[in-house]
């Protein structure tokens, strides 16, 4: 499991600074491709938090179905 955290911690990282810096492009020169793309970024960030929660508890759910 420490591993799943890691590579999505290193996902969600790479993510976030993705979507600001062409956030930042956007608001710098004002091309709407990069709000465009920094909105896509945005959302995978969203997507990954939520698979993340999914699989924290849906595993503890399982080992708990496990153990009893």
């Amino acid at each position: 499991m420490t591993v799943f955290r890691w590579i999505l911690g290193a996902l969600l990282a790479a993510l976030i600074v993705g979507s600001v810096a062409s956030y930042a492009i956007f608001l710098g020169f004002d091309l709407n491709h990069w709000r465009e793309r920094a909105r896509t970024l945005r959302r995978g960030v969203w997507m990954t938090l939520l698979v993340w929660f999914n699989v924290e508890i849906w595993g503890r759910a399982l080992v708990t179905i496990m153990a009893w």
